[in-house]
């Protein structure tokens, strides 16, 4: 019996790119759900463009009206953001990841 090894076949190994972005990019829906709440928080026209890389500054938010985007979010998602954590949210983006990962995590600790 003959033996084939792969390189008498002209295998070539299989490569996988990385999508375009950042490999951990939150959900359009919680994206959404994100730029509702600052939209509803902010009081901002619906012609208001919102883009996951808006800065809560550049809409004209002050550290209160972020902390009531945070408490806003926590109410909707049934999360708890960690001070340290609230402080590096800066754009709906950076929102909408730490959502999926603390959702993430309290449906892992879930008996």
């Amino acid at each position: 019996m003959a033996t084939v090894s792969a390189t008498s076949l002209n295998f070539r190994p299989l490569t996988t790119s990385p999508p375009l972005g950042r490999m951990d990019q939150a959900k359009p829906d919680t994206v959404q759900k994100v730029c509702d709440i600052v939209r509803k928080q902010l009081a901002l026209p619906a012609e208001t463009e919102l883009t996951p890389d808006s800065t809560f500054a550049s809409l004209g938010a002050d550290s209160l009206d972020t902390v009531e985007i945070v408490m806003g979010l926590e109410e909707e998602f049934g999360i708890n953001v960690e001070d340290e954590n609230s402080e590096n949210i800066t754009t709906i983006e950076d929102a909408a990841d730490l959502i999926e990962k603390l959702v993430q995590l309290n449906s892992s600790h879930r008996i």
